[in-house]
């Protein structure tokens, strides 16, 4: 078994010693995660969140040792303490609020999708531009030191020439509630947005964009999509792709070319166990990550800043206009329309 040790490269962007100062807009479950990530992070403090709730906002501010605490999005996008905001909203409130924040002079790390369909994320792209600020989609699996190392082992050829993809992300979703996020239309629920989005990412960042499309949809009596089975053909490979909320699957990822292939073991999204399968021989690989993994996003970000880049290189805006467009494609396929789009 061998282990890939990413140390050295946390420690060389924790070199500079100014904090970078962040905030939360929308304190759910995510963004739970996200603030016990924060304090793992050096030189890095978050000074600020803001939910619609008082009371959510000031509880979460005493868990986390926050010093402002806002009931309004607005006043956290105008406190001058903030150099950055996470946005962990539902999807359909995350163009508004980035756009809002980003004319207040607000860097902006915006939870996925980072918008509900193209059209949107372009206007969220424009604002970035105009007001000079970075905008990122967070993305946070292609960060993770395990996803990286799969890009590295793919790049040196190890399994050769990339045949083929299987990957798959489902849980059972069908009983929360029908005004909730997952299965409400009108907060774009359903299991694509969601999840599905991170099989297709991992196609996209293997196998780049498909040549075509296919795609089934079943959907829900609510008007969403439950459960969504995808194939991205190309030349030379396909990629299998499945989400669902109708039961739980494995989570797991299989990438195979002509030489061997690559096992992301459960859950691939952000696992830390590799299996490498070539001429056959087995390896097992431990790539550890920082803390619950969001670390890693937060360590991007903040270096992007530092640096004064407007995007990341490793998830640039046209690699999120791609994705995007992608899920904009599947939809159109498979007939997911949301209600305030028609």
């Amino acid at each position: 078994m061998r282990f890939i040790n990413f140390d050295k490269i946390r420690t060389k962007r924790n070199k500079m010693t100014q904090k970078i100062r962040w905030g939360i807009v929308g304190l759910g479950n995510i963004a739970e995660k996200f603030a016990q990530d924060l304090s793992v992070v050096k030189d890095t403090e978050l000074v600020s969140v803001a939910s619609r709730s008082r009371e959510k906002a000031e509880k979460f501010a005493s868990k986390y040792n926050v010093k402002n605490a806002y009931d309004s999005y607005t006043s956290l996008f105008h406190c001058t303490e903030v150099d950055v905001i996470y946005i962990a909203t539902p999807h359909t409130l995350h163009a508004e609020l980035s756009i809002e924040a980003m004319s207040c002079g607000k860097h902006i790390l915006c939870e996925k999708p980072m918008a509900v369909n193209a059209s949107q994320l372009k206007r969220m792209i424009a604002a970035a531009v105009k007001n000079k600020v970075f905008l990122m989609e967070a993305l946070w699996s292609r960060f993770l030191p395990s996803i990286i190392q799969t890009k590295v082992l793919i790049g040196n050829n190890t399994i050769g020439a990339v045949t083929h993809m299987n990957v798959d992300f489902a849980f059972y979703g069908m009983d929360r509630p029908a005004t909730g996020r997952v299965l409400n239309p009108n907060l774009a629920g359903g299991s694509l947005l969601d999840i599905g989005i991170y099989p297709v990412f991992l196609a996209y960042l293997i196998l780049g964009k498909p040549k075509n499309i296919l795609a089934s949809a079943n959907f829900h009596s609510t008007g969403i999509e439950k459960q969504i089975s995808v194939i991205f053909n190309y030349d030379n490979a396909q990629a299998l792709l499945y989400s669902g909320l109708t039961s739980n699957s494995e989570v797991k990822a299989e990438i195979t070319g002509d030489k061997g292939s690559i096992i992301l073991e459960p859950r691939w999204h952000h696992t830390e166990n590799l299996v490498l399968n070539t001429q056959g021989q087995t390896e097992r690989m431990v790539v550890p990550k920082l803390g619950l993994g969001y670390a890693h996003e937060i360590l991007e970000v903040n270096a992007c800043i530092r640096s004064g880049k407007l995007e990341s290189s490793l998830w640039s805006h046209q690699n999120s206009l791609d994705l995007i467009n992608l899920l904009d494609d599947i939809r159109k396929i498979s007939g997911i329309v949301f209600p305030f789009e028609a």
